[in-house]
């Protein structure tokens, strides 16, 4: 089988088993939203991808943070297959693991902790890599790659241990010695963005967390608790620098009451690279759009 081919057929895999364990735990699927007038503002990445149409300018969807924390409040658990828009600087070519459009698997659970989601993550990865060893274990063989069997729970190191233990490329060096997927946990208030809830009994820590894969692949999954009290939300923005006009779309959703929830998103095609060993992620796309890299079609 041709490695084009393998991928196509490990992220069919992933995409129905994940429906399944989903469907199974009383989510519903959303179809996804590309265009809206806010989106995530992602520090990490600080060019946005618009364009103009009735009068308005619309960006294309960084993740759907807001629209799932819009969305619980109709339904307690919901998730997408969300494409995602991301104009990463071109040097992130050559990490092997950013692509500028990608889809995530994006979900959310209303009245959920960080614990609640992080189980379910366990749960889902644990269901997906069966499912994948059962029908892809021996292509994947043929390529000289296993389906690694992990066991629950996976171990977890908060940020600041990380840093202390790693270094300041703790993330890329954690990943590359961990035999297991590994939490990342309690990120500083101002390493990730407004809308992750900050823990009431410890000023400054996070209840977010990020899971990362062993053998180097990285992070993973990325999510936590969120904010949804208006006046938290108003000053966790202008904490960060940001505009309240660029986001009074939120505000009027937290006015109008949000629901306490907690969410993740796992990017697809990382999950994918990761099943099949690719050196680089574009591997897992028959169409990758790979940073700074022209497409044919």
């Amino acid at each position: 089988m041709k490695r084009e081919a393998l991928a196509l057929e490990v992220t069919s895999v992933v995409l129905g088993a994940s429906r399944e364990f989903l469907a199974k735990e009383g989510f519903v699927e959303l179809l996804p939203v590309i265009l809206a007038p806010v989106t995530d503002p992602l520090r990490t990445t600080p060019e946005w991808a618009t364009i103009t149409a009735y009068g308005h300018t619309w960006y294309l969807t960084r993740s759907m943070i807001f629209h799932k924390q819009a969305a619980v409040r109709v339904h307690p658990k919901i998730f997408c297959f969300s494409p995602n828009v991301r104009l990463e600087p071109k040097e992130r070519a050559h990490t092997g693991r950013h692509l500028f459009e990608f889809v995530q698997l994006d979900l959310e659970v209303r009245d959920a902790t960080r614990e609640d989601v992080m189980d379910l993550g366990e749960r889902l990865l644990l269901h997906v890599l069966s499912e994948v060893r059962r029908e892809c274990g021996r292509a994947l063989a043929a390529w000289g790659r296993e389906v690694p069997d992990y066991t629950r729970p996976f171990p977890r190191i908060t940020w600041h241990e990380a840093h202390r233990e790693f270094g300041e490329d703790f993330e890329a060096e954690l990943s590359r010695r961990s035999k297991t997927p590994v939490w990342l946990v309690d990120f500083p208030i101002d390493q990730r963005e407004f809308y992750d809830r900050e823990d009431p009994d410890r000023p400054g820590i996070l209840r977010d967390m990020d899971l990362l894969y062993p053998e180097g692949f990285g992070e993973g999954l990325s999510g936590g608790e969120r904010e949804y009290q208006g006046e938290r939300i108003r000053a966790r923005i202008l904490r960060q620098g940001l505009s309240l006009e660029a986001y009074r779309p939120l505000l009027a959703l937290a006015e109008d009451g949000l629901c306490p929830s907690a969410g993740f998103g796992i990017g697809v095609e990382r999950l994918v690279r990761f099943l099949c060993g690719f050196p680089h992620i574009a591997e897992t796309r028959l169409f990758p759009r790979v940073p700074g890299e022209h497409a044919l079609l």
